[in-house]
């Protein structure tokens, strides 16, 4: 077991506890409504201008529904990923090593290993009860995501297994899940990017002409949680992969009512099997890309089996527009991965930082690559083109910025835009791009600009960093509101810049400045314009 990992939570409770022990986990014990009010109050920390890290999970203890209905089970939304810390403490690892145990765990995948008498299935549903009224889906208290818009309480904290009927490979995907009756799910599964790893199964069991089994894991470990949004190959099995994240096997068991194996511990597990001749209307429901993905045909589901733990909590998360959990818990491991693709598989020089704007853009279509001062022109575009190839849903518009430029403060990315690219030499559009994960509409294309510092420049515009750092002392002194600086914070030098304009400085902040005058009085010339530059007239130094 690798040192690093081995304190990975073992299964959903396991994190709720450490989550608790670290001041992350808020319990609200007053009645909630799941469809009107328990989404709402948890939106409003990624909406109300809270940092990120001052975000926490949530979980609420006294559920009721809109008719009144009272849940025993909680609900906890925010406890996968409200902030890079909760989602450290599911992989058990700092956030600073995030990227590397992904790395390691695609490379070194674990193979499950298979118990009987699991927790998942301490209570189970099954026959003719789970369509009868209150029985059923509607036993569980699933919130309404986005109250006011959505049509239905959804699964959204999923891990949707399903398996190639020709090779018997799984796939763990993240797909959402509306209710339609008690023993009937609406389900979507990405067609387009090449399809979700589920929708590929599916045109496979049509083929056959079978029903595609499928069964519906809400809440388990988050090391294996983590695997379904990760967009890994077609053919690669999560579960191994979990393992080489938790440096451990882990646990599963067979389904009961449909020939699957699924996360042994998990919370709740809904079985079914998905119609593969006819398509069922689902949504609207409010979506990562921000808007409200409209009523289209997809999957539907019947359930065959509920069960779960004798102690479950249902997990949900917060989506629709970012941020928001599901683009935390995307940001924190495509950051690195994408990072390790440029350095390592393409081999770009200079690159230093890969950052995804998460407002509003949900990571996918915006990426930010940081290079070094004097990173080769060459290197600038083929990291470019590399973040905007390695995923079909990233990098519709790639951005590269020097190392002077914080990538996190889009006001100095689009600073360092204005200033330091020229359209017709630093912006490259590609045509023939897919649609992406957004509303629906016609092709698509990439938009690639170098806005990085072509050559030197003049100091940035601000005050040096020892006055900046003595005014932020007599702000805190006098009790002004509390600063939350955003790099750039203080002016510095970008290679163009003498001694003399040094000294000259210095004279200015002593009240030498007729000292300044002086020396400005002796260098007068004749014949020139106003605004002529002095270096094409003198050697400055």
């Amino acid at each position: 077991m690798d040192a690093r990992t081995q304190q990975a939570p073992v299964d959903f409770h396991d994190q709720m506890r450490r989550l608790e022990e670290r001041g992350l986990l808020v319990t609200i014990d007053r009645p909630i409504c799941k469809d009107t009010e328990l989404h709402p109050l948890v939106r409003w920390q990624f909406q109300g201008g809270l940092p990120e890290e001052a975000r926490r999970a949530f979980m609420f203890t006294n559920v009721h529904g809109v008719d009144g209905r009272k849940y025993d089970m909680p609900v906890v939304v925010g406890a996968l990923a409200a902030n890079p810390e909760i989602y450290a403490t599911g992989m058990g690892v700092p956030v600073s090593e995030i990227g590397d145990v992904w790395t390691r765990g695609i490379d070194h995948p674990i193979d499950p290993v298979h118990i009987e008498n699991p927790p998942c299935q301490e209570v189970v549903i099954t026959g003719d009860v789970l369509s009868q009224d209150g029985q059923g889906l509607s036993r569980l208290p699933v919130p309404i995501s986005t109250p006011g818009f959505d049509a239905a309480p959804y699964f959204t904290a999923t891990l949707c297994v399903t398996k190639d009927p020709e090779t018997g490979v799984r796939n763990m995907g993240t797909y959402r899940a509306g209710l339609k009756a008690e023993d009937r799910l609406g389900v979507r599964m990405a067609s387009r990017l090449s399809g979700a790893g589920g929708y590929q199964h599916w045109l496979k069991y049509k083929e056959l002409g079978q029903p595609m089994p499928c069964a519906i894991i809400i809440g388990c470990s988050p090391i294996v949680m983590f695997t379904g949004p990760q967009k890994l190959r077609i053919d690669e099995d999560e579960m191994a992969v979990a393992g080489g994240l938790a440096g451990r096997a882990i646990r599963t068991c067979r389904a009961l009512t449909v020939d699957l194996e699924i996360p042994a511990d998990a919370e709740i597990v809904v079985e079914g099997l998905i119609d593969t001749e006819l398509l069922e209307p689902e949504g609207p429901f409010g979506e990562s890309h921000g808007h409200v993905a409209l009523e289209g045909f997809n999957l539907s589901m019947k359930v065959t089996a509920i069960t779960h733990r004798k102690d479950a909590v249902f997990v949900s998360i917060v989506s629709q527009v970012t941020p928001s959990e599901s683009s935390v818990m995307k940001k924190v491991a495509y950051e690195p991965l994408f990072f390790n693709h440029l350095k390592k598989d393409l081999n770009i020089k200079g690159i230093s930082r890969v950052v995804m704007h998460e407002p509003f853009s949900n990571l996918r279509p915006v990426i930010f690559l940081q290079f070094k001062q004097g990173a080769l022109k060459t290197e600038v575009w083929r990291g470019l083109q590399g973040a905007a190839t390695l995923q079909a849903q990233c990098g519709k518009i790639c951005v590269a910025v020097s190392d002077d430029v914080d990538p996190h403060n889009t006001d100095a990315v689009f600073w360092s835009m204005a200033y330091r690219s020229n359209p017709v030499e630093d912006v490259f559009v590609v045509p023939n791009r897919a649609g992406g994960h957004g509303p629906k509409g016609g092709s698509n294309s990439t938009l690639l600009i170098d806005a990085t510092a072509k050559n030197v420049m003049p100091p940035l515009a601000l005050p040096g960093k020892s006055y900046m750092e003595k005014a932020k002392a007599i702000w805190e002194e006098i009790g002004l509101p509390a600063l939350s600086p955003q790099a750039p914070w203080h002016g510095y030098e970008l290679g163009d810049w003498a001694k003399l304009w040094d000294q000259f400085a210095a004279n200015a902040v002593a009240g030498r400045w007729k000292e300044n005058g002086a020396n400005t009085w002796e260098r007068r010339k004749p014949d020139l314009i106003p605004e002529t530059p002095v270096r094409k007239v003198e050697q400055v130094k």
